[in-house]
């Protein structure tokens, strides 16, 4: 018996473009930017970010899914130089909201666009990501009825509150009438397979499957995953 899905969610980053390039681009924009206003800056190795996060997050443990406001803070320590507080705050606003320019300049993989079109018609369809991409500030984001980010749910995935959201946004539906489509094993496989939500794995780098559950189908292209939907869903 065909299963009844009527709501399609969909992972940002690295499932509907390619993310790595995009926050590199806007992190060195960003870093050359501020010292420019606050001279040199030592930024430190990814362990340091890792373990300043840590330190922030027991400080303020809306940190874990605020990542906006962590780079605001990370920033402000990273410029604790400047003796005034003001300006200090004023300069990682500033390079903030340059990041967040930068973070949106993305390239679609190809066919994206157009099988959200083609989706939209038929299906319900919403956005449930651990970061702070706006899907409405692309063209695009016209086809998405919801957008959950990881501080509107107040969690991060593979954790529970995005789905439970979604389902209360909509209303009117279960996890059984949901698929949920993305890249990552845990954060978006186990998140939706722990719910018993159907899952599409986006897996363009043949990448392994290393989980110790029944791996679901997977796509490499978005030409192919309408297709892929109507002979499995409809």
């Amino acid at each position: 018996m065909t299963k009844r899905i009527k709501v399609i969610t969909f992972d940002l980053d690295d499932t509907l473009w390619d993310n790595r390039p995009v926050i590199t681009k806007a992190e060195i924009d960003t870093r050359r930017w501020l010292e420019n206003k606050a001279g040199n800056i030592d930024w430190g190795s990814f362990e340091d970010f890792l373990d300043l996060r840590k330190d922030l997050i027991k400080k303020d443990p809306a940190i874990r899914w605020d990542i906006s406001k962590l780079r605001k803070e990370i920033f402000k320590i990273k410029i604790k130089h400047i003796d005034s507080v003001k300006k200090r705050e004023n300069l990682a606003d500033q390079a903030f909201k340059i990041f967040m320019e930068k973070r949106h300049e993305i390239n679609l993989y190809p066919g994206v666009k157009k099988c959200l079109g083609s989706l939209s018609k038929k299906y319900i369809l919403g956005v449930l990501t651990n970061g702070n991409a706006d899907i409405y500030k692309f063209e695009f984001g016209k086809y998405f009825s919801f957008a959950i980010s990881s501080l509107e749910a107040k969690n991060n995935k593979p954790n529970r509150a995005h789905f439970d959201k979604a389902v209360e946004l909509v209303g009117d539906i279960t996890f059984n009438e949901m698929l949920h489509i993305g890249d990552h094993q845990i954060n978006d496989i186990f998140a939706a397979h722990q719910l018993g939500i159907s899952a599409l794995w986006f897996n363009n780098i043949d990448a392994e499957w290393v989980q110790n559950f029944k791996k679901p189908d997977e796509f490499d292209d978005w030409s192919k995953l309408q297709k892929i939907i109507e002979d499995k869903y409809e």
